[in-house]
């Protein structure tokens, strides 16, 4: 179906309607994926935020402005991702005890577990892209690098 008769609208231009059917589309794949984090009480961003701990594991305790450069949505509040997170117990944090201003963040056997269990979500999600072959998943991906400059 094209975004036209998904929208039942019109566009200005062939650019005007390219970002809406970017928009709208990342909005579809999404959407029952974030629907399934809100099942576990946790937001994109905290998701993010346990991806980000999970995936520099090795590297670990991690500061909060490391964090921050790897967030999907860059105006994020990490400090307070971080507290709500600590809260529900998924991640461990310490002050430095030369600079209390920073601190340091690790993912809790209780955060890995949690991202165990959304890995069947994860792969679901997967899934909705498998219309596409394999070149055309690479072009688009360079396409998407491409607009961002």
């Amino acid at each position: 179906m094209t975004i036209e008769e998904e929208l039942k609208g019109r566009f200005r231009n062939d650019y005007h309607k390219g970002l809406i059917n970017l928009t709208y589309t990342a909005r579809q794949l999404s959407y029952e994926f974030f629907q399934s984090l809100k099942s576990h009480n946790i937001t994109e961003q905290q998701y993010n935020v346990l991806r980000i701990l999970r995936g520099f594991r090795s590297e670990a305790p991690l500061c909060i402005g490391f964090i921050k450069e790897r967030m999907l949505d860059k105006d994020s509040d990490v400090s307070r991702i971080i507290d709500r997170l600590y809260e529900k117990e998924l991640v461990s944090r310490e002050e430095n005890p030369t600079d209390r201003r920073l601190k340091t963040i690790e993912i809790t056997e209780k955060g890995l577990g949690l991202l165990d269990r959304l890995f069947d979500c994860e792969k679901k999600a997967d899934t909705l892209l498998n219309n596409l072959s394999d070149n055309e998943i690479s072009e688009l991906n360079a396409l998407l690098d491409k607009i961002r400059g």
